[in-house]
């Protein structure tokens, strides 16, 4: 990572509030550069905290921005961190209440005499949906959108997997961090007294996501959220709607990669663009697992200046291109970056994973970038590996899904999946020989002949990369339940013979299969903790290989030495400094089986347990711990545990308050019943107490 000191223009940054129609002021930050010529504006609007959780990555990236002539704005949405109101909640009213407040913003940032009048909007992850919302909306002055790791609202939803299934770690983990970060109070550094009023009301006003994610699929309507124009998350149907250009952004290793392909399928050609590559859940220039990291910020550059100054560069050098990642990864310079104009590269630059031993975590992964000038692609033909064999039954452990790996690595040390191999063999396995080398980039599918399989019943194929010696390396997953509601993959019609012919759609993969490897496709009728199991599941169904295949998309073996990036950069670091518990770090995934119970537990540790000593003198201590068990083959005996609390303290404000968060979910044959509980201190006072328990249905019958 090179720490870059020295820009064309000099910066300077200040917090100011913006004021909302309604009278709300929301809470913003502005990194400048010094100049008497107005700018365009960038906008980094999310539920979240400027002044301290975001804050670490707000100073990597928007005094970048700044020093190369954009005014870069991080703003706290409504409700959160020092922002007035209080939190608008989940569900598609909720984000759509939240995209109009983005859109006041946006217009706010456009009419200052510091901004020329244009402006672009990017995020991550929640801020990246946020993103889309806003553009769905489309404001006069917001001209372009960098997207990253985030939903789009076209397939999935917060609560359920495309195919149907109920989501457990990706559900419950979300719901109960959402929890927290809406319980923090303000800083009164920023907020001054108004703390203590704008806090209590806050506090009134919290209730858990987990009850608006599954209300939806529960009741088989769309509840409130049907009155929405915008869908669960994201824009509404049809690509006319966004009007800003739109970068779309995503990792292999994290589980929004489909939306890029969505987008860039679906929204007009000279507008949009996508890039995936070899990254988890976080922005593509941070050096973490697996990788290569890319010079992403000088990347955006150059759509920001396309977009919102006419193609006029900003003045920087894009710094020499990072060896690894050239068109063939061959470590050879194959020219000066950004050599193409942005508009004139591929429409989806996608870097085909190279195969590799599994590993919890890898430090960067060999592949090629390819360029494809549509979507989906004329370089990619379908081809169909037929399944052979007897009717055979699958009936997986419960277990099955334990050596998953993180729902949604982040580049942590034990985020990727394992070895398969214990995995396969809870599972129904089918290999293909690899007579020559083939590389595989969208989304494969399992078509799958069922024999009287139960109403209900859940599917998971894996797709496998099996190495000589046996090592089993995950490539792609999908998930199907039958009775999923209209508009998803199931359920599938029923022949008069009894059977069912079904499809899985599996997430979008870009990987190379070296010959002499073989294809394994794994069929299971269990995956915990990623998705809760039916109570159907302990029956499992039976599968008849005939009629059966694995279709996977199969691409030409080309590369495009023209994709090229530069070495990730990044301004100077914030300099808060962390510490960790004297008792030390706890594991950060840890399975766990209890021969006696015969009961296997997941413990995941999302965040290291310390304090992080801000510059203004603030001290974060934050602590979490999410539990998943499930025991013998009882579907029901499933439960999902998150814990965590967040400690705020300025010595000098004599300031102290905590946020401890219990959320906890198991299941009955009809019903999902979760508890969650706040308790929020001021010193040592308790000054908010209050526990949810609900009653949510599972089925839509």
């Amino acid at each position: 990572m090179h720490i870059r000191t020295s820009f064309p223009h000099e910066t300077a940054h200040t917090d100011l509030w913006i004021p909302l129609a309604d009278g709300t002021r929301l809470y913003a930050r502005v990194w400048r550069p010094l100049t008497d010529d107005p700018v365009p504006a960038l906008l980094e609007y999310a539920p979240d905290r400027l002044t301290d959780r975001t804050a670490p990555r707000d100073a990597q990236r928007h005094p970048w921005y700044a020093g190369h002539g954009y005014a870069s704005v991080r703003v706290d949405a409504r409700g959160y961190g020092t922002s007035e109101g209080v939190p608008t909640g989940a569900g598609a009213v909720a984000e759509a209440a939240e995209a109009a407040d983005g859109v006041e913003v946006v217009e706010w940032l456009a009419a200052q005499p510091w901004c020329d009048g244009n402006v672009g909007v990017f995020g991550i992850s929640r801020g990246g949906s946020a993103s889309l919302r806003i553009a769905a909306l489309a404001p006069e002055p917001l001209k372009a959108v960098v997207a990253v790791c985030c939903a789009d609202g076209q397939n999935e939803n917060e609560g359920y997997d495309p195919g149907g299934s109920a989501f457990a770690a990706q559900l419950h983990a979300r719901s109960a961090a959402a929890l927290t970060t809406a319980a923090l109070p303000p800083d009164p550094r920023y907020a001054g007294d108004a703390w203590q009023v704008l806090w209590p009301t806050r506090l009134e006003a919290l209730s858990p996501a987990l009850h608006t994610w599954l209300a939806p699929r529960s009741t088989g309507t769309q509840g409130d959220d049907s009155k929405a124009p915008y869908g669960h998350v994201g824009p509404p149907p049809g690509p006319g709607a966004v009007k800003a250009a739109v970068l779309a952004v995503g990792g292999w290793y994290g589980p929004h990669h489909d939306t890029v392909l969505r987008l860039v399928e679906r929204l007009p050609r000279d507008r949009v663009r996508g890039l995936i590559g070899p990254w988890s859940h976080h922005y593509p220039d941070q050096d973490l697992s697996p990788g290569p990291a890319i010079g992403f910020l000088q990347e955006t550059l150059r759509w920001w200046d396309h977009w919102l100054k006419g193609g006029s560069p900003s003045g920087t050098s894009h710094g020499p291109p990072s060896d690894a990642l050239h068109g063939s990864a061959s470590g050879t310079s194959r020219g000066s970056v950004g050599t193409r104009p942005v508009m004139s590269e591929p429409l989806l630059r996608a870097y085909v994973t190279g195969s590799r031993p599994p590993a919890p975590a890898r430090a960067g992964s060999p592949g090629h970038w390819v360029g494809e000038p549509a979507w989906p692609s004329p370089d990619v033909t379908s081809v169909a590996y037929e399944l052979r064999g007897d009717p055979v039954l699958v009936r997986s452990p419960l277990h099955t899904g334990v050596d998953a790996g993180r729902f949604r690595p982040a580049g942590d040390d034990a985020d990727l999946p394992l070895d398969q191999r214990a995995e396969d063999g809870r599972s129904l396995c089918f290999d293909f020989e690899v007579a020559e080398e083939t590389w595989v980039l969208g989304r494969p599918r399992a078509r799958l002949r069922l024999i009287r399989p139960a109403p209900r019943t859940q599917l998971i194929a894996r797709v496998c990369d099996i190495a000589p010696d046996g090592a089993s390396a995950l490539v792609g997953r999908g998930v199907l339940e039958l009775a999923a509601p209209p508009g998803r993959e199931g359920p599938a019609p029923r022949t008069p013979g009894g059977t069912a012919d079904v499809t899985v759609e599996l997430g979008g993969v870009g990987h190379v299969f070296p010959a002499g490897h073989r294809i394994r496709l794994a069929v299971s009728s269990a995956y915990w903790p990623s998705v809760w199991p039916r109570p159907e599941s302990a029956a499992g169904c039976t599968l008849d290989p005939a009629g059966s295949s694995l279709e996977l998309p199969v691409r030409a073996r080309t590369s495009d030495p023209a994709i090229v990036f530069g070495a990730p950069e990044q301004a100077e670091p914030l300099g808060a400094s962390e510490s960790v518990t004297l008792d030390g770090p706890r594991p950060r995934l840890l399975v766990v089986r209890d021969i006696a119970e015969d009961e296997w537990r997941v413990e995941v540790a999302p965040c290291v347990a310390g304090t992080r000593a801000y510059p203004d003198g603030l001290e974060w201590t934050e602590d979490a711990l999410e539990t998943y068990t499930i025991t013998g083959n009882d579907p029901l005996s499933a439960r999902a545990r998150s814990d965590r609390s967040v400690r705020l303290h300025r010595p000098d404000l004599a300031w102290d308050t905590t946020v401890r968060v219990r959320s906890e979910i198991s299941c009955d044959v009809g019903h999902f019943v979760t508890v969650d509980e706040v308790v929020c201190t001021a010193g040592s006072e308790v000054v908010f107490h209050r526990t949810w328990e609900k009653r949510i249905p599972r089925t839509a019958e």
